[in-house]
């Protein structure tokens, strides 16, 4: 394909970026520390906001008088681990092939954060009238959390923006609502034994499988009855279990378990209603039988993690700046969630818009198109067209 202008020095980015390897469970310092400075090198106005292991950083970088309102550029620089995955080549050494660059992160989304950073220099030559921000964080893959600490300080670092785009893959639509997340940890009490006498001990696992049914149909309720939400894929609130585990030996009545489900909840339902039926399911019908063998025995619940929802309305003014920017006349909403949320609950209207698709995002072979790259390029270029404007 003819290259977009300025799209070579994008896919060098995106090159640099991949190749720091920023997997969530690694530290990110090094990558943060390289953008900090190049961006301050052509005249941003940089911060960075630490993890309490000094490892992992966001920052939050400010071209333009950071006194007025402006428009957020954010993204996450954690990508997934290619544990287990079976890659075509090296993940985390970017190829070009067929008009597309494969490497871990390139959709979701280091692809994204490379137009910005690539078209720094030109940026900075710009005569900004409001100002224009990136928004780079830590461990957005496990519950959003860089970027709380980032948002804490906000108010510190400029104006309330008017607007945030956040750049998760959406092929360049314009997403207005996506669903929230909680996920609850329980840990199931029992009493251990010989398998033998199975009646003398109580089984952590059994009692847990009961609980995990009990969410089941709770989660089969939600399917059939609602609330609904069109727009969304599923248009209902889902609740499913993840991960379990428990048991030392077959011949061992087991006296732990520890099982994990997540909520990913429609923008307007309380997912507190159904964890409370589930508390409660375990307290009144379950418990009572485990603590007359042991009054130990029980369950204890601990949230692992929880984001909240986005639903911006479709007359909101960054709704209207996205679309003339990506050339979209409708919005949607999807099923995954994101920062958004976050920025919208500090009263920083947001949408999400990014290059790349989602179903191309934590799979072996990630890739993004050149032709996506572009866009997102002419969609910034736009942006600082109306950040200029008097």
């Amino acid at each position: 394909m003819q290259r977009d202008e300025g799209l070579d020095a994008i896919v060098d980015e995106v090159r640099r970026l991949v190749a720091f390897r920023p997997v969530t469970r690694g530290p990110n310092r090094d990558l943060i520390e390289d953008v900090s400075a190049r961006l301050e090198a052509v005249g941003a106005a940089c911060h960075l906001t630490w993890d309490d292991s000094k490892t992992k950083a966001n920052l939050f970088a400010s071209f333009g008088p950071t006194d007025r309102p402006g428009v957020v550029l954010s993204g996450h620089t954690d990508v997934v681990p290619v544990d287990g995955q079976d890659w075509s080549s090296d993940p985390f050494a970017v190829v070009e092939r067929d008009g597309k660059l494969f490497g871990r992160g390139t959709t979701d989304m280091l692809g994204f954060l490379a137009v910005p950073i690539a078209m720094a220099e030109h940026i900075a030559a710009r005569e900004l009238r409001r100002p224009l921000h990136l928004a780079l964080s830590y461990d957005e893959e496990i519950g959003c959390v860089g970027v709380r600490r980032l948002l804490a300080q906000l108010s510190s670092y400029a104006a309330t923006p008017a607007a945030c785009i956040v750049g998760e893959p959406t092929n360049m639509g314009v997403v207005t609502g996506h669903k929230g997340k909680r996920v609850l940890r329980c840990s199931v009490r029992g009493r251990s034994g010989h398998s033998s006498r199975p009646e003398d001990g109580v089984n952590a696992i059994e009692r847990a499988a009961q609980l995990i049914v009990r969410a089941r149909t709770i989660a089969e309720r939600l399917i059939a009855e609602g609330p609904f939400e069109a727009g969304f894929d599923p248009p209902y609130t889902s609740m499913m279990t993840g991960t379990i585990r428990g048991g030392v030996m077959v011949n061992i009545v087991p006296e732990d378990c520890v099982f994990e489900l997540e909520i990913r909840f429609l923008p307007g339902d309380d997912p507190e209603r159904l964890l409370s039926e589930l508390r409660d399911y375990a307290r009144e019908r379950l418990e009572p039988e485990m603590r007359a063998v042991d009054p130990d025995a029980g369950f204890v619940f601990e949230e692992v993690l929880t984001y909240p929802a986005l639903s911006t309305q479709a007359e909101a003014d960054v709704v209207a700046l996205a679309q003339r920017l990506s050339g979209e006349t409708t919005t949607g909403a999807v099923g995954f969630g994101t920062e958004a949320g976050l920025f919208a609950l500090e009263g920083v209207p947001s949408v999400v818009c990014g290059p790349g698709g989602i179903t191309e995002a934590h799979r072996p072979d990630e890739h993004v198109e050149l032709a996506q790259l572009a866009r997102c390029r002419r969609f910034v270029e736009g942006l600082l067209d109306e950040l200029s404007e008097r």
